[in-house]
């Protein structure tokens, strides 16, 4: 049966080569672009993918247009910083060639930070359903994270290895994509109804967080990348109401919070 492999992207020269050399072997490989301004739709072209260019739509929105795209009998969904190890792509190929397959799979994550695998701290095994049959697997939950259900609820597989997770090359990298995500998160913040100024989320929802996954998770046997990730983690929870407080205080936050609730 055939494989499809789904990928959206933007500016990822830096990836997608590495992405795509690790699931070359798949019967086709659809890449939705939201606008890149490097060499990411090239690269693509250059591995034989489905480029399609489309304006963003949002995480949930963007991953589901890159599933109607495809054609195959089984769906591989990717980020563009995201490898199939090796023995992973054996296992997804003898899934695929087994007639009793289930409907979907799901396989661990191995999340890298600053180069170095982070095991401890609940970042690892990070199962993710990626692997499933086309037309039951969708994109859900909200923007920045977003997650893969089954529309059937049949049983799911899980493979035993993983796939590999370049998430964090650099600080300054993470920093920015924490400083987005948490203005992503306030909006749903406030729209769960945290618009005041509260203590209780900007210092000490935090700290518990760092006390809870760098001690109680085990989070400090990873080292000072592990540290840096579990203290710079609790710094993004604090922006988050932080933000959702700022946002209550425009003009007009009442009815964008209304709005904002509308789908959630």
């Amino acid at each position: 049966m055939g494989l499809s492999v789904a990928i959206v992207a933007l500016n990822e020269e830096a990836n997608i080569a590495r992405t795509l050399e690790s699931v070359r072997w798949a019967d086709e490989i659809v890449l939705v672009d939201s606008g890149s301004i490097d060499r990411t739709r090239e690269i693509a072209q250059q591995y034989g993918a489905k480029v399609v260019v489309e304006p963003w739509r949002g995480h949930v929105g963007q991953k589901n247009y890159a599933l109607e795209l495809c054609t195959q009998t089984w769906v591989l969904a990717l980020d563009a910083d995201e490898q199939v190890s090796p023995d992973l792509a054996k296992e997804i190929r003898s899934a695929l060639a087994d007639p009793r397959a289930l409907n979907g799979y799901w396989m661990p994550r191995q999340n890298l930070f600053l180069g170095r695998w982070i095991r401890y701290g609940g970042f690892y095994p990070d199962p993710k359903l990626r692997l499933f049959r086309r037309g039951d697997g969708y994109s859900t939950g909200h923007d920045p994270h977003d997650r893969y259900e089954l529309k059937s609820g049949r049983a799911v597989g899980r493979f035993k290895n993983p796939l590999i997770h370049y998430a964090y090359p650099t600080l300054s990298y993470y920093l920015e994509h924490m400083n987005s995500y948490s203005s992503l998160g306030a909006k749903l913040a406030l729209a769960k109804g945290h618009s005041g100024f509260s203590l209780l989320n900007i210092i000490v929802r935090p700290m518990l967080t760092f006390v809870y996954n760098y001690f109680i998770r085990l989070g400090f046997l990873d080292g000072r990348e592990g540290l840096l990730l579990h203290l710079y983690h609790s710094v993004y929870v604090s922006w988050k109401y932080a933000k959702a407080w700022e946002l209550a205080r425009r003009p007009g936050a009442d009815a964008a919070s209304n709005t904002s609730t509308k789908g959630l």
